[in-house]
């Protein structure tokens, strides 16, 4: 068995030292690797590793620029695709128990029809993140940012799927890209992310595709801590960013006239029936 794990980095803080610490830690019966793909202006980091660890699992890799968030893991996922059987998908600000990756390979090697698997994602004071999605419309990631919440409450209850109070498993289209646990030979089959996003849909538009083919799975009875700091919130170049790439989405998806998107969401929901 080999799973292999990647982070992107930019301009990273201490936080990442400690999810480094925990790939370590969780994978230490498994063979694995864990690329480090660094999109920052310097190389410093790799200086900090070399010094907080002396692993073999770890390989560092520096971009030299900021090539984006989906080109940065396909550097990872190419050279894995052949020799690995699952490849996470990480973020640095993520945190989890030693069993937690143990969890999932139980899962996905008991259930070999499964594309994808991402399991419970907590804020670090318990709450929980909203991370399991239907297959969103212009609304729900763009237009949302200007329309107060009280007109749309019921509408984003429903594409965040709060009804279901997260505590089942769910086979859904849209699974957060904090952290995607996935199966090496499907992403040979489906492709990897698509580099034309620089930031924030490829989640979307990879496990949409995967999703066409295969269950892409939430499970409830495991569980990370996310950090999410939301920064397209808080950042005008983020937001413009991510409101950037939504457009690139819609165009390669459609806007309006979606009509798989409506089946697949139809789908969805009849689950829950």
């Amino acid at each position: 068995m080999r799973v292999t794990v990647s982070i992107v980095l930019y301009n990273p803080d201490d936080r990442v030292l400690h999810t480094i610490q925990n790939v370590l830690d969780a994978t230490k019966n498994v063979s694995s690797i864990l690329y480090l793909i660094d999109n920052s202006p310097t190389d410093a980091f790799k200086h900090i590793v070399a010094d907080k660890f002396n692993s073999d699992k770890i390989v560092y890799l520096f971009n030299n620029k900021n090539i984006g968030f989906g080109a940065a893991h396909n550097i990872a996922l190419r050279k894995e695709l052949d020799k690995a059987d699952y490849h996470l998908i990480l973020n640095p600000d993520i945190s989890f128990e030693n069993g937690v990756i143990d969890a999932l390979i139980q899962f996905m090697e008991a259930n070999k029809n499964i594309g994808s698997v991402m399991p419970k994602i907590l804020y670090p004071d318990g709450k929980l993140q909203y991370v399991a999605k239907l297959l969103p419309t212009p609304v729900d990631l763009i237009f949302k940012r200007f329309i107060p919440n009280i007109f749309i409450k019921n509408r984003l209850e429903k594409f965040q799927l709060k009804f279901t109070g997260y505590q089942q498993q769910m086979n859904v289209p849209y699974l957060s890209g904090c952290f995607m646990f996935l199966r090496t030979s499907v992403l040979k089959e489906v492709g990897l992310f698509d580099e034309r996003f620089f930031m924030y849909p490829e989640d979307i538009d990879l496990t949409r595709r995967i999703h066409k083919k295969y269950p892409t799975m939430f499970i409830p009875d495991v569980t990370v801590i996310h950090e999410h700091e939301q920064g397209s919130y808080k950042n005008y170049r983020l937001l413009k960013i991510h409101i950037l790439n939504m457009i690139k989405y819609f165009n390669k998806w459609g806007w309006v006239f979606d009509n798989e998107r409506r089946k697949i969401n139809k789908k969805v929901l009849e689950q829950f029936k």
